[in-house]
């Protein structure tokens, strides 16, 4: 059938990106830019794989390592990315790549491919059914957003408004980096550096946003977004202590939906949070149904799935402990062990 299972260059990245913009099932995760940035900033070794067909791209698959000592040893599609896959234009593309990342996975000898599906691919995989997601479509009218929020989380946004909160863009990374980093540091979660947030929005540029939230000239919470096509994802966020008493976090991710859907945005993807926890429970709360994503694994080497989560019982000391160190500490020996995570 003349298709071709190849590894991207640098000078096919127009190509690759030009398939992801008109094919349907693409993400944000699936942009070529995600190479440069998991190798700058995790040292991580990539495998970016196309299926062409006559000079023309049919599907492709963005697979990376992430080899450690204490977390095994997996190719996904795609580490610190929610969504990744396979995006094709046809069975026999799906099938190709499917079979040129099994057959990596094997050379590599890594414990596991995953494969980070938003829908089922209809392989016989073991699935962890773990994650779901958030999208609910928006509208350019601020009052139409408002009122398809339910009474209770509406109101709770209203105090947040009234209590003179204010959002602004912040054109670098600096001031949502010293929330963020006490926010997960408070959750018992490793850091990511600060050399990662810089290099997202150097190399995302416009697509790459930071809001900050102030009450009285003070930062009290932030989130970075990624735009899309038509879709907003906030992605990192957190909060001071504070945040909770003056509903910054309800009166921030309603200032980026207003924002947003102003602009022209029309799908707000709150992104993926695991059954059972406050965010999941959070998001419900705006009005959002969780739709279940279908992580997928071919097993290599290892004999079970992955489980590499906050919520696995074994992590749990190293959880409650981890909320105990210093910032600067956390801050420091944090992106030893993060990039690492995936």
């Amino acid at each position: 059938m003349g298709l071709e299972v190849c590894r991207l260059k640098e000078a096919d990245c127009s190509r690759w990106d030009a398939f992801v913009e008109n094919c349907s099932e693409a993400t944000f995760f699936h942009r070529s830019a995600w190479k440069s940035v998991l190798e700058r900033a995790f040292g991580h070794r990539t495998y970016y794989l196309y299926a062409e067909q006559y000079g023309e791209i049919q599907g492709l698959l963005p697979l990376a390592q992430v080899k450690s000592l204490f977390f095994g040893n997996t190719l996904a599609s795609l580490p610190f990315c929610v969504y990744g896959g396979i995006i094709a234009n046809n069975d026999a593309a799906r099938v190709a790549l499917r079979e040129a990342a099994c057959d990596l996975a094997s050379q590599l000898k890594v414990d596991a491919l995953e494969m980070r599906n938003t829908h089922a691919s209809g392989q016989d995989w073991p699935t962890k059914k773990l994650y779901v997601t958030f999208k609910k479509e928006i509208d350019v009218d601020p009052d139409v957003n408002m009122k398809a929020i339910p009474r209770k989380q509406r109101a709770v946004v209203r105090k947040g408004i009234k209590a003179g909160l204010v959002s602004e863009i912040d054109p670098g990374y600096q001031r949502l980096y010293h929330i963020y980093s006490e926010s997960v540091r408070n959750l018992g979660t490793p850091v990511f550096s600060a050399n990662y947030f810089r290099i997202l929005r150097e190399v995302f540029a416009q697509d790459c946003e930071v809001l900050m939230i102030t009450h009285q000239g003070q930062d009290i919470a932030g989130v970075m977004s990624f735009y899309f096509k038509d879709q907003v994802l906030p992605y990192y966020g957190g909060s001071i202590a504070d945040a909770r008493t003056l509903k910054g976090n309800d009166f921030m991710y309603w200032e980026l939906m207003r924002r947003s859907g102003e602009q022209g945005i029309r799908i707000f993807d709150y992104g993926r949070s695991k059954e059972g926890t406050g965010p999941y429970s959070f998001k419900k709360n705006w009005g959002f149904t969780p739709e279940p994503l279908s992580y997928e694994y071919f097993l290599v080497q290892a004999k079970a799935l992955p489980d590499i989560n906050p919520l696995n019982p074994k992590y749990r000391f190293f959880v409650n402990n981890w909320k105990r160190l210093p910032l600067p500490v956390a801050n420091l020996i944090g992106p030893m062990l993060s990039k690492n995570l995936g």
